[in-house]
């Protein structure tokens, strides 16, 4: 059984901050969190990774799912959603997700986010897959996330002069900050802010505290865990380690979500990836192996635009069958000029890297997408760690259960903020969030060495990677806890509390989870894929729940 360390090796704080709420993270979930609660109470701090517009939002080329057409329905939404979900989604927080998700995204539009219009001036819908209507909202053809989080941003610059908020750029979260379970009625502990370590770039420098009633995480996706991924550099699962060490329940970490067309750039390629949206396939592009034969027909009724773990496996079958490393993406028939105008970032990126897809095909494999699971949230963005909550990416809300329909993250993302928002708001005016004093965990920090990682990338995309089995999975874990994690009181280590350090101590304590869930689970369904045991189990339509004991031991159950 594992074992992790509830804390990060780090200098004590030089400084300390307080706010009313601490929203961590810029993509479209923190933004909107943090301009919500600027206008509902005294004090709001955002700490974001990178700049404000570094945010996982701004690579979003698809769109933004939303019954915006007069003959489209919440209702039609919801049954989409829920057949992609394989029978794991939460119907109450998909109804949630569909009903406010229409007027959350024209309220987008009224804070200035322009959309691409069809030639009656309504909003243009498209369609991907998974969904049996046209309802995806996009802009700039495909760089929806960049104009959403464009909007966002300038509404953020707008009220920067405002002593009621605070935004601190170039900052990595450490730890959630939790008080001592002995002076908290009930005896359980509760988040009461953050440590946070400032690059030199932001306003404050060094290891802070920033203390606060409420902490809201929106940190974001684990793409960093494995090899290859669409997910920004900063995606190394900061947000899901941090609460999974304060003492948070995760869940769902095995539905990861590899998306199926992502430009295969040779076996030596690394870190973000460029993707080819699935609006590519929605718009009639096909997939051929590398003897040039179409076969996605034969795998499922919707063809190409099965949902993504449908055409994610069929790749990896196809790639086998033809002992290639990569399929095709062929969008020739669409036409030049359709390409350039409808798509201009995917042509522009696809140049960059010598490939002119009007006149080629595109070679494309899986690579690591989205994580379907996280911290456990309720419908108000609430974690099982009173005080703690999460929206996005790093949430379980149980919208998505094993694999999350296409374009339903960023409305994911814009819905629970506003819901959190609401519900830290009253429960300030209410007098049930209050400051409280940070209070050490019990056990050993922990500081995994930079060069590890990797090693650690490579090992989780062996084990709990597109394909798994119990012979791997068991691989993963026994390399997993080989890896040192006292890096700091080994004398052949080197090794040193700073960002890169504490970014792979988050790496390697996310894949430790992750595999450990993995492990558990013995059938295949959405985004977890046994070859051991290929067929989903009835008995397995429930949550695979990750957490910490107070002496570090991993419990799944």
């Amino acid at each position: 059984m594992s074992t992790l360390a509830r804390s990060l090796a780090a200098p004590e704080p030089g400084w300390t901050t307080t706010a009313d709420a601490i929203v961590v993270g810029s993509g479209i979930a923190g933004l909107t969190a943090a301009l919500e609660l600027r206008t509902r109470v005294p004090r709001v701090l955002l700490v974001t990774k990178g700049e404000l517009s570094s945010g996982s939002t701004v690579w979003a080329q698809g769109g933004i799912a939303a019954a915006l057409d007069p003959e489209d329905s919440p209702e039609a939404h919801l049954a989409d959603t829920l057949v992609a979900g394989g029978g794991l989604c939460d119907p109450v927080a998909v109804e949630v997700l569909v009903t406010e998700g229409p007027a959350r995204v024209r309220e987008l539009v009224a804070l200035g986010a322009r959309f691409d219009r069809a030639a009656n001036g309504d909003i243009a819908l498209t369609r991907e897959g998974g969904h049996h209507a046209d309802r995806i909202a996009h802009a700039g053809g495909d760089a929806t996330g960049a104009e959403i989080s464009r909007a966002l941003v300038a509404q953020l610059d707008a009220v920067r002069s405002d002593p009621g908020i605070e935004v601190i750029e170039n900052a990595l979260v450490l730890d959630v900050l939790t008080t001592a379970p002995d002076d908290e009625p009930g005896g359980r502990p509760r988040a009461c802010g953050v440590t946070l370590h400032v690059k030199g770039e932001g306003t404050r420098d060094g290891v802070g505290a920033a203390l606060a009633r409420a902490v809201v995480l929106a940190t974001g996706g684990v793409g960093q865990v494995f090899r290859s991924s669409t997910n920004p550099p900063q995606a190394t699962g900061d947000g899901i380690a941090a609460a999974l060490r304060a003492g948070a329940a995760l869940g769902d970490l095995e539905f990861v979500q590899f998306h199926p067309t992502v430009l295969w750039l040779g076996l030596g390629a690394k870190g973000q990836l460029p993707l080819i949206s699935e609006a590519v396939r929605g718009e009639g592009a096909i997939l051929l192996d590398t003897d040039g034969h179409r076969f996605m027909p034969a795998q499922h009724a919707m063809a190409e635009l099965a949902p993504r773990d449908v055409v994610a496996h069929a790749i990896v079958r196809q790639m086998a069958a033809t002992g290639s490393d990569h399929v095709l993406l062929d969008a020739r028939h669409l036409g030049a000029d359709f390409l350039r105008s409808r798509f201009p970032t995917i042509t522009e990126r696809l140049l960059d890297n010598g490939i002119d897809w009007t006149e080629e095909p595109v070679p494309v494999a899986p690579a690591q997408h989205y994580h379907s699971g996280g911290v456990i949230t309720d419908l108000h963005g609430r974690s099982s760690l009173d005080g703690l909550y999460a929206i996005g990416e790093v949430a379980c809300t149980g919208v998505h259960g094993a694999n999350r329909l296409a374009s339903n993250s960023l409305l994911e993302g814009l819905v629970f903020a506003h819901r959190a928002a609401r519900e830290i708001t009253g429960r300030v005016a209410a007098g049930d969030l209050v400051l409280g004093t940070p209070s050490p965990r019990p056990g050993p920090s922990a500081l995994v060495a930079a060069a590890a990682r990797s090693r650690i990338q490579s090992v989780a995309s062996a084990g709990p990677g597109v394909i798994r089995d119990a012979e791997g999975l068991a691989a993963a874990e026994r390399r997993l806890a080989a890896i040192r994690t006292d890096a700091h009181e080994a004398s052949d280590v080197v090794a040193q509390p700073q960002a890169a350090e504490w970014e792979t101590t988050n790496i390697h304590q996310v894949a430790t989870a992750l595999t450990a869930a993995a492990t558990l689970r013995t059938e295949s369904r959405g985004g977890h894929f046994r070859t051991d045991f290929p067929a989903p189990d009835p008995a397995w339509e429930r949550r695979v729940v990750v957490s910490l004991d107070d002496d570090g031991t991993l419990l799944v159950r």
